[in-house]
């Protein structure tokens, strides 16, 4: 198993979400890229962090 903290910043606002741009390690790749949340759940949030669990 590997587990892996991906931080993401806001970027922008969309109709019903919130858009935030993953803020990867100095000289790794994005993980994950972009994120879309629900508004409802971003709120004013302007950095979040997901915990990504890969299983073999």
């Amino acid at each position: 198993m590997s587990k892996v903290l991906v931080k993401f910043s806001y970027e922008k606002e969309t109709k019903n979400s919130v858009r935030y741009k993953e803020q990867p390690e100095a000289g790794k790749a994005p993980i994950a890229g972009t994120l879309y949340v629900q508004k409802w759940f971003a709120g004013d949030s302007k950095t979040l962090e997901i915990s990504i669990e890969k299983k073999d």
